[in-house]
C-alpha cells in the first residue's frame, strides 16, 4: 500500500506544479536558516571536554579582601603567584597544573627566514594527561623536567610541519627568545572551543591552536613575560617579572583533576583551610572567600556562549515557525480542493486511516524535497556565517554528517507535523456532502 500512495501523493505533487514549489521554498529556507544558525550554536556551546569535564575544577582564592571584590562579591578567576605555587606544592588533586599565556618569538632553523611569535602556555607536565592532550609524536614532559627547570617543548602539529617538515621531531632543537628548547612532543589535532583550561586569561574562542607549551617554572626562570590578562588591586611593589611573581597581582590560570564529588569536598576544606593559615599569618585580614567550579560551572558563569549567537537562534526558529505555519495554509487549501476526489473514496469505503497515510505521505515528500533544498542552502550558509558572526566565531562552524542528517529529519519532520492538521481537516470531509454537490 506505501508504493501505492506514493504514488498518488507524485501525481498530486505534479498536478500541481507552483504550489508544490512554494511549499518546498518555505520548508527549504525555514530549515536552511535555523541549521545554520545552529551550527555556530552547536561549536560555541557545546562541551569542550565533555567526557571529563565534570571531573576539572578551577579553584579561586580571594587575595584582596571585601574592598577588591567585584560588585558579586566573587574572589577574581585567576590566582596570584604565591597561591597558584602553594596549591601546586601541597598537591591535593590526582593532577594539577599552574598555567599562565606566553607569546615567544620562534627562530627557524633556515638561515634568511624571519623570527614568528607563536601562542602557548607556561605549564606543569600533568597538563597534558589531566586534558587527555593527544600526539603524534613523543608525549609531555616528566616531573624531573618540571623540578629542575629543563628547556623541553611540546609543539603543535602546524608548527612541526612549518619548522621540521611534518616529521618525528622529537629531540631536536626549537630556537625560543633566544633559547634552545629540545621538542619532547608533538601534539595532535587539539585546539578545543572555547579554550576553557584559561578562561581567565586567553579569549574564549580563537580559531588559532596553541603553538607551544613549556614548563611552567622555566618559563618563570627564563623571564617569559606572561602574555594573558594580570589584575592588580595594588601597585607591585617590585619591578618587571619579579615584581609581579611577589605581588598580589592574579595572573595564573589553575585547573585541578578531582575524580569524585568526595575528592571535590576535601578540596573545597582545603581551599578553606588554606585561606584560614593565610589570615593567620596577617596575609589576609578577612575571612575565606574561595570557590571550586567544574568546567561547565565556570563556562555558565563567565557567559561564554556569545548573546548574538542565542538572538540569531532565536531569530532563526522564528522564521522557521513563519514558513511551517504557510505550509499548514498551503497544505490545507491543496488538500480540501480535493474534497470531491475525498468524497468519492470514503463512498467508495475508504478508512479515514487511509487518508490520513496518503496525505502524510504526501507532506514527507514535500519535506523531503525540502531538506534537499535546505542541506543546500544550509551549506552555503555555513560558508557564508563570516559575513554575520565574528571571524573567530564564524570559523567553528562545520558542515559534517550528523548536521546534515539533523536537517533531514528536521525538515521531514515538521513538514509531517505541519501536515497533520490539513490531514486532520481533510479526513474529515462528508462523502454526502460532496456527492450531492456534484
Amino acid at each position: 500500500m506505501f508504493d501505492y500512495y506514493l504514488d498518488l501523493a507524485w501525481r498530486s505533487l505534479r498536478r500541481s506544479p507552483g504550489l508544490t514549489v512554494l511549499m518546498v521554498l518555505a520548508i527549504g529556507f525555514g530549515v536552511a536558516a535555523s541549521m545554520t544558525t545552529y551550527s555556530v550554536f552547536r561549536a560555541v556551546s557545546g562541551d569542550p571536554i565533555p567526557w571529563k569535564s565534570s571531573k576539572l575544577f578551577v579553584p579561586q582564592i580571594d587575595p584582596w579582601g571585601p574592598s577588591g571584590r567585584a560588585s558579586d562579591g566573587e574572589p577574581p578567576d585567576a590566582l596570584t603567584y604565591t597561591d597558584a605555587m602553594a596549591l601546586m606544592h601541597a598537591h591535593r588533586a590526582k593532577l594539577q597544573s599552574a598555567m599562565y599565556r606566553i607569546s615567544p618569538s620562534l627562530v627557524p632553523e633556515q638561515t634568511g627566514q624571519h623570527p614568528i611569535n607563536v601562542s602557548g602556555h607556561a605549564v606543569y607536565g600533568e597538563f597534558f594527561p589531566m586534558l587527555d592532550v593527544p600526539f603524534l609524536y613523543g608525549a609531555g614532559w616528566s616531573a624531573d623536567d618540571d623540578a629542575h627547570q629543563a628547556p623541553v617543548v611540546v609543539i603543535s602539529g602546524e608548527l612541526n610541519r612549518k619548522f621540521f617538515g611534518g616529521a618525528n621531531s622529537v629531540g631536536r632543537s626549537l630556537s625560543m627568545d633566544g633559547k634552545d628548547y629540545r621538542v619532547v612532543g608533538v601534539m595532535g589535532d587539539w585546539n578545543p572551543q572555547p579554550r576553557f583550561y584559561d578562561l581567565a586569561s586567553s579569549a574564549n574562542f580563537n580559531a588559532i591552536g596553541e603553538g607551544v607549551f613549556i614548563p611552567f617554572e622555566r618559563g618563570i626562570a627564563a623571564g617569559i613575560y606572561n602574555s594573558g590578562n594580570t589584575n592588580c588591586y595594588e601597585p607591585t611593589k617590585g619591578a618587571g617579572f619579579i615584581g609581579l611573581q611577589q605581588s598580589s597581582c592574579t595572573w595564573v590560570s589553575y585547573m585541578a583533576l578531582l575524580d569524585s564529588s568526595a575528592a571535590a569536598s576535601q578540596y573545597r576544606q582545603y581551599l578553606d583551610s588554606y585561606a584560614r593559615e593565610q589570615q593567620q599569618a596577617g596575609r589576609f585580614h578577612w575571612a575565606p572567600n574561595n570557590l571550586l567550579r567544574d568546567v561547565p560551572a565556570v563556562l555558565d558563569h563567565q557567559g561564554v556562549v556569545p548573546s548574538d549567537t542565542r538572538i540569531s537562534l532565536l531569530v532563526a526558529l522564528g522564521l522557521l515557525v513563519v514558513c511551517l505555519v504557510n505550509t499548514v495554509g498551503l497544505m490545507l487549501a491543496k488538500f480540501l480542493r480535493r474534497s470531491s476526489e475525498i468524497g468519492v473514496r470514503r463512498a467508495l469505503g475508504a478508512p479515514r486511516r487511509a487518508l490520513y497515510a496518503q496525505f502524510l505521505i504526501e507532506a514527507g515528500l514535500i519535506g523531503a524535497a525540502g531538506g534537499a533544498l535546505g542541506l543546500l542552502l544550509t551549506g552555503a550558509g555555513v560558508m557564508s556565517v563570516g559575513l554575520v558572526f565574528r571571524p573567530e566565531i564564524a570559523a567553528l562552524a562545520r558542515l559534517d554528517w550528523s548536521l546534515l542528517g539533523i536537517t533531514m529529519v528536521l525538515a521531514v519532520g515538521a513538514t509531517l507535523l505541519a501536515g497533520l492538521y490539513p490531514t486532520f481537516r481533510a479526513a474529515r470531509v462528508q462523502p454526502a456532502w460532496q456527492l450531492k454537490s456534484n
